[in-house]
């Protein structure tokens, strides 16, 4: 009996490439085209298949919490430790050993940028370009559509 398309996708390795790409970015055209089949056909192997669903849905999980982690990061600013390193002659046994020579601590400031993506996309109501007032009963404004009678 010969092997469906699919299932070489649900083997370990096929999963694996399949996590990786979602990993990577790709969008689901994209990783139907790398998979050689239809985005329609990507479709109805993760609704039948749970296996491929699943690790699509995980990979891009993943990544998703990482991009959010380091723009969170970048967006309140971080300190870090630059360590360097110098090639040194070793007197004792005339082997080139690489010793620490310097230690400075560094600081990225905060990134008013990564701040505003990240307020505009957690807060729009109140962040995004144009924020719309909330509309409370309309807030005692009474809207007149016909001023003839006034």
């Amino acid at each position: 009996m010969a092997k469906s398309k699919v299932d070489k996708w649900l083997t370990p390795e096929g999963l694996t490439l399949l996590s990786g790409w979602a990993r990577d970015g790709l969008i689901d055209e994209a990783i139907a085209k790398n998979m050689g089949i239809s985005r329609s056909t990507l479709s109805e192997y993760k609704k039948k298949y749970l296996d491929i669903s699943n690790t699509l849905k995980k990979g891009k999980e993943i990544v998703d919490y990482e991009v959010e982690g380091s723009l969170l990061k970048r967006a309140k600013g971080y300190k870090y430790q630059e360590v360097t390193k110098e090639r040194i002659l070793n007197p004792i046994n005339s082997q080139y050993e690489f010793k620490i020579t310097k230690i400075v601590e560094k600081e990225v400031p905060p990134d008013v940028g990564a701040a505003m993506a990240w307020l505009k996309n957690r807060k729009p109501d109140k962040w995004r370009d144009k924020p719309q007032p909330k509309n409370d009963e309309n807030d005692g404004v009474v809207i007149i559509d016909d001023l003839s009678n006034y």
